[in-house]
């Protein structure tokens, strides 16, 4: 019987790369149509793995997959997966810790750059017709000014390292930061709500969990200063829209650049999009050529290590390979 490997979405235009990796195995992919609960369930029973994207792999998917020997995440955060439930019935869940953080950490620095210079503004003005320079004012000069990173794993240091190149003073905000990786970009670790005071820009690099939904709430918008940006690359859940839809109209902040929302897509109508001091972008700080193929690759190297009865290189949920079932990949 071929192995079945159930893709439940995707956002790039041929999944050649990982249906290669895993025919290597003797496993097949079905792609899902619409990636919806329903048809999730209906196509779960006939699978072997799970590769997953953005969409929901809810518990009751997890529990219709009575032959699932694997969850695999394409990416880094494992928040649309029901890991407690995959972890219960024993299954592995992998994801990519590391396939894009030239492309996150670019992003975010493009984000702080193009709020600092006002060239959404300019942009908007001269394709008007308008070339007031005072369109865009008052505008300050970038290099020593003050970035709190707050998550500070690779992509944080990734983008760290790329600010301290533009003269930018860093703060880490991450009491897990190692010495190491704070010497090595010059990086000062901070406490978050201190660091938002005294932060010029504030861009946000950790997880989205129960400990971190709506981090960035009222509360903490009114510590940042007036003249200081916001940028969120990493989950839309960390941050409260409609607190930062206040924060933007009534003046609490300078601007934001957001790649992430809660819900995605978020409704073109939404307040927030009407803003003028806020650049956005659709989820895509993740996305460069090169970091495609290797998202699609590794994420099917992970998967078809366990079809195959390897230890796959990333786990986020390692506990299970403990169970008599996996003693094989403990080796």
């Amino acid at each position: 019987m071929d192995r079945v490997v159930l893709v439940t979405d995707h956002t790039w235009p041929s999944v050649e790369p990982e249906a290669a990796v895993l025919r290597r195995v003797g496993a097949r992919l079905v792609v899902a149509e619409t990636g919806d609960e329903r048809e999730l369930r209906a196509l779960v029973t006939e699978a072997d793995a799970i590769l997953t994207c953005f969409a929901r792999v809810s518990e009751d998917v997890v529990r219709a997959g009575g032959r699932l020997q694997v969850i695999g995440r394409y990416g880094i955060g494992v928040d649309n997966i029901a890991v407690g439930e995959a972890t219960k019935l024993g299954i592995p869940v992998t994801n990519v810790p590391a396939y894009c953080l030239d492309e996150v950490a670019e992003h975010a620095l493009a984000l702080m750059l193009g709020l600092a210079r006002g060239l959404h503004v300019y942009d908007r003005a001269i394709r008007e017709g308008d070339w007031d320079l005072s369109r865009g004012a008052p505008l300050h000069r970038v290099a020593g000014r003050t970035l709190a990173v707050v998550g500070f794993g690779k992509i944080g240091q990734a983008l760290a390292g790329r600010a301290a190149g533009v003269g930018l003073r860093v703060l880490a905000v991450d009491r897990n930061a190692r010495r190491a990786g704070l010497e090595a970009v010059g990086a000062e670790q901070a406490e978050l709500d201190d660091a938002l005071g005294e932060a010029d820009f504030v861009s946000l690099h950790c997880p989205l969990t129960d400990e971190t939904r709506g981090l960035i709430d009222e509360a903490r918008l009114r510590r940042m200063k007036p003249g200081a940006f916001l940028i969120n690359t990493a989950r839309g859940g960390l941050v409260d829209h409609d607190a930062l839809h206040r924060a933007l109209s009534e003046g609490w902040i300078a601007g934001a650049g957001l790649d992430v929302f809660d819900p995605e897509p978020l409704g073109s109508d939404q307040p927030l999009f009407r803003q003028p001091n806020l650049i956005a972008t659709p989820h895509v700080a993740f996305y460069s050529e090169e970091s495609l193929v290797e998202l699609e690759t590794l994420a099917a190297e992970n998967v078809a290590a366990v079809l195959e009865g390897r230890r796959p290189a990333s786990v986020v949920n390692p506990e299970v390979l403990e169970l008599a079932r996996w003693e094989h990949l403990r080796s």
